[in-house]
């Protein structure tokens, strides 16, 4: 008699995030996406900032793993992965950072890393230390879907979604491939180029983001560009989610004790949240 195998089983790690993106959705809201450079300027104080951002109301965080040549980081991202190699940052000790906010918060955690420090760790290793960590996503941005398959299985092996990068010149080919391998959420990066703060999203966002969505049987979330609450605000109806990264890593720099940063992150993602929700609308008490 034959047996037939099971389908693969839905990560845990994206039930945690569907779960994110359900309760947002049903509160008419995107989700928040905050990002902070693991290990910047060193690893209490990243800890602190990835936990201030959680304070604030950031639905799901995403950690960044320092690397020397981070193709798709602009010089924000690019300076504090500096910071953060030059203070002695390796990736184990970024795992260490997502093991300290897991202990503190529930909220969905990815790391978002290069390929490269990955291979160097040991991807069977990483994705097993990282699903002890707590984490529950991985944005690798120089991994092609269609390339994925070897750390895909590892991944969902260990419970980890995996989310691809979509941009503004994506093909429906590449997007189709993308919505097919997705396990948590596809990211859609708003401009060509790479991570920074900017004074505005082109107009065309709405109609390419649209197209993803209609493909995408996951949440796609808006990244790169988003600088300030009207920004998030004017992106929310377009997606699931918003992301800001730059905003908050200089936020990070800025001079100060590492109570004073922690505060001043805490409010400015307490806006960004504001804004993402529906006018009048307080937050849900917890």
């Amino acid at each position: 008699m034959s047996v037939r195998t099971p389908a693969p089983a839905t990560p845990a790690g994206a039930d945690r995030i569907a779960a994110t993106f359900a309760r947002c959705r049903a509160a008419g809201e995107a989700a928040l996406v905050a990002y902070v450079m693991g290990g910047d300027p060193d690893l209490a104080t990243s800890t602190a900032m990835a936990l201030a951002c959680v304070e604030g109301g950031a639905d799901l965080l995403e950690i960044g793993i320092p690397f020397s040549d981070p193709i798709a980081d602009g010089p924000t991202i690019q300076r504090a992965a500096e910071r953060a190699l030059a203070a002695g940052t390796t990736l184990a000790d970024v795992l260490q950072v997502a093991r300290a906010v897991r202990t503190r918060s529930e909220a969905p955690i990815a790391l978002m890393g290069y390929l490269n420090p990955i291979l160097a760790y040991g991807a069977e290793r990483f994705v097993s230390d990282a699903s002890r960590a707590g984490v529950d996503a991985l944005i690798v941005p120089d991994l092609l879907p269609e390339e994925a398959g070897d750390l895909g299985a590892l991944a969902a092996a260990r419970g980890l979604a995996v989310v691809f990068l979509l941009a503004p010149t994506s093909t429906p080919a590449r997007i189709e491939t993308a919505a097919r391998a997705a396990t948590g959420f596809l990211y859609f990066v708003s401009v060509t180029g790479v991570t920074g703060a900017r004074t505005a999203v082109p107009a065309e966002v709405g109609a390419r983001v649209a197209a993803v969505r209609a493909r995408s049987p996951v949440p796609v979330v808006i990244g790169f560009g988003v600088s300030t609450p009207g920004q998030a605000a004017a992106l929310a109806p377009l997606a699931d989610g918003v992301v800001v990264g730059s905003a908050i890593v200089s936020r990070v720099a800025q001079a100060g004790a590492r109570a004073v940063r922690a505060a001043r992150v805490r409010r400015f993602v307490a806006g960004l949240k504001r804004a993402l929700r529906p006018r009048g609308r307080a937050p849900a008490r917890p």
